[in-house]
C-alpha cells in the first residue's frame, strides 16, 4: 500500500468517528425539541381535563380519642324515705287534711295512713341506717324511728327511683323489721399503757385544754404544717386526761425520743361544763420534736396537712 493511500485511510477514520458523534448529537437535539413540543401540545389538554375532573380532597383522619362513657349514678333515696316515714308516723287516718298526712300521701299516693289515736306520740327523730338498691330502680331503705321514751322501732321503706335518680316515690307501706345486728369490732391497736406522769400525757392534756376550753393557743401544740382550729365557742370549762393508751412502745418511754418519732394514742378524757361531766375519746398521732410531743393528726379528720418538716 502506498504511503499516500495509508495516510488517506488514517485521516478518514477520525473523520468518520467525528461524523457519527455529530449525528448522535443532532438526533438528541431533534428528540428534545419533539419532547418540548409534545409537552406544550399536551399542556392545554391536560389543563382542560384537570378542570373538568372533580377535585380529589384528601382529609386527614381525625386523631383517635378514648371514648367517654357517662354512666348515670342513681341517687340514694334515704333522705326521701326519711321524710316520708316521719310524716307517715305523725299522721293518722281520718285526718287526711293535716299537713303531715298531705305530705305522706303526696310522696306515696297508694299507701294508707295508720289508724292510731290522737294520744299516740309521733317519733322525735327518724334516721336512715341502711339503704340497698335492688332490681332496676327499686330500693329498700331501713330507718330507725326514735320516740321520746327511748323506744326505737325500725322500718323498711320500699322506694322507686327514676333512671336519673332525681325523682322518687314510695311504692308500698312501710314494714316493721328487726334492728340491725351488732358486730364485734376488731381488737384495739392501743395496748400500751402510758404512765400518767410522763411528758406525753402532759402535752396531750394541754392540747385538749386549748382545743376544747380555749385555754391557750392550739397552734403551739401542733407539728409544723398542721392546721387545726379550736372548737368555738369553747364548749367546756375544764378537760382532764383519765387514761392514755398507745399503739407504740415509744409513747411510754421515760423521755421524749429522737425527733421524727411518731406514735398513735387513744385518749380517754373527762370534760366538764356547767351542766355536768362528759366522757370523751380522741385518737391522736403525735410526733417528737425538740424534746416535746406535737400533734400531727387528729383522727376526727379536722387536722389537715402535716407532720414534721
Amino acid at each position: 500500500m502506498s504511503r499516500a493511500k495509508q495516510m488517506a485511510e488514517e485521516q478518514a477514520v477520525p473523520a468518520t468517528a467525528a461524523g457519527a458523534r455529530l449525528q448522535q448529537m443532532r438526533r438528541r437535539v431533534r428528540l428534545t425539541r419533539l419532547s418540548v413540543w409534545a409537552v406544550m401540545a399536551a399542556g392545554p389538554v391536560a389543563l382542560a381535563v384537570a378542570v373538568a375532573s372533580p377535585a380529589t380532597v384528601v382529609r386527614a383522619a381525625p386523631a383517635t380519642k378514648p371514648a367517654t362513657v357517662k354512666t348515670a349514678v342513681p341517687g340514694n333515696p334515704s333522705g326521701y324515705a326519711s321524710v316520708f316515714l316521719t310524716a307517715w308516723l305523725r299522721s293518722r287516718a281520718g285526718d287526711e287534711r293535716s299537713a303531715q298526712a298531705r305530705l305522706a300521701q303526696s310522696m306515696a299516693p297508694g299507701v294508707d295512713l295508720p289508724e292510731v289515736s290522737a294520744a299516740q306520740p309521733g317519733p322525735e327523730a327518724v334516721v336512715a341506717v341502711r339503704s340497698a338498691q335492688q332490681a332496676g330502680q327499686a330500693w329498700s331503705v331501713t330507718l330507725a324511728a326514735q320516740y321520746g321514751d327511748g323506744a326505737v322501732c325500725y322500718f323498711a321503706v320500699p322506694v322507686l327511683a327514676d333512671r336519673a335518680g332525681a325523682s322518687f316515690t314510695v311504692s308500698a307501706a312501710p314494714a316493721v323489721v328487726a334492728s340491725p345486728s351488732r358486730i364485734e369490732g376488731p381488737p384495739s391497736p392501743y395496748t400500751v399503757t402510758v404512765p400518767a406522769n410522763g411528758d406525753l400525757p402532759s402535752d396531750v392534756g394541754e392540747f385538749l385544754a386549748a382545743y376544747l376550753t380555749g385555754a391557750g393557743e392550739v397552734d403551739r401544740y401542733l407539728a409544723p404544717g398542721v392546721r387545726l382550729a379550736p372548737v368555738s365557742p369553747a364548749p367546756y370549762k375544764t378537760v382532764t386526761v383519765d387514761q392514755l393508751l398507745a399503739a407504740d412502745e415509744a409513747a411510754a418511754a421515760a423521755s421524749v425520743p429522737t425527733d421524727g418519732t411518731r406514735v398513735g394514742v387513744m385518749v380517754q378524757a373527762e370534760a366538764r361544763d356547767a351542766d355536768g361531766r362528759w366522757p370523751l375519746a380522741y385518737e391522736l398521732t403525735l410526733t417528737a420534736r425538740s424534746g416535746r410531743w406535737e400533734v400531727s393528726a387528729l383522727q376526727s379528720g379536722t387536722a389537715q396537712g402535716g407532720g414534721t418538716r
